[in-house]
């Protein structure tokens, strides 16, 4: 009687039973994996917006001392490094370099704006002009 009870506990698992286990665990990440990554695109959307807005600042202390705001030539990184002929210059107005945005792409700056004094904007995921929900444009 031992024995026919060792050879039960020893057999392993049948494929029935790994199938139940991997349609379980299929079912688990189809319910809980859309939720997740709907929280990280929220973030994205979130440090962009953060990051735009800690542009404008340094751009508005920047307009501050020199008496405008950096044209579309010299782009955000007049906040870092002196202009040549801006003796106003107070910077570095950002403490890092000029990240890209959350999907990689660069930020894009003109001045003068087309809807505001300057633009700032990042194209969102898909990184082109235009699109809805992730791949909205993000802009101040």
């Amino acid at each position: 009687m031992q024995h026919s009870a060792l050879n039960k506990a020893s057999r392993g698992f049948t494929l029935l039973e790994l199938l139940v286990v991997v349609a379980i665990i299929g079912m688990l990440a189809a319910f809980v994996g859309p939720r997740v990554f709907g929280h990280v695109s929220k973030s994205e959307i979130t440090t962009a917006k953060a990051q735009i807005e800690a542009f404008s600042h340094a751009l508005d202390a920047y307009r501050l001392d020199v008496g405008t705001y950096p044209d579309g030539k010299l782009g955000l990184a007049a906040l870092i490094s002196r202009p040549a002929d801006t003796p106003r210059w107070n910077g570095p107005y950002l403490q890092k370099a000029i990240p890209l945005d959350p999907w990689g792409h660069p930020y894009q700056y003109t001045f003068p704006g087309s809807k505001h004094e300057y633009d700032l904007i990042s194209f969102g995921r898909d990184g082109v002009p235009g699109g809805n929900g992730d791949d909205a444009d993000l802009g101040n």
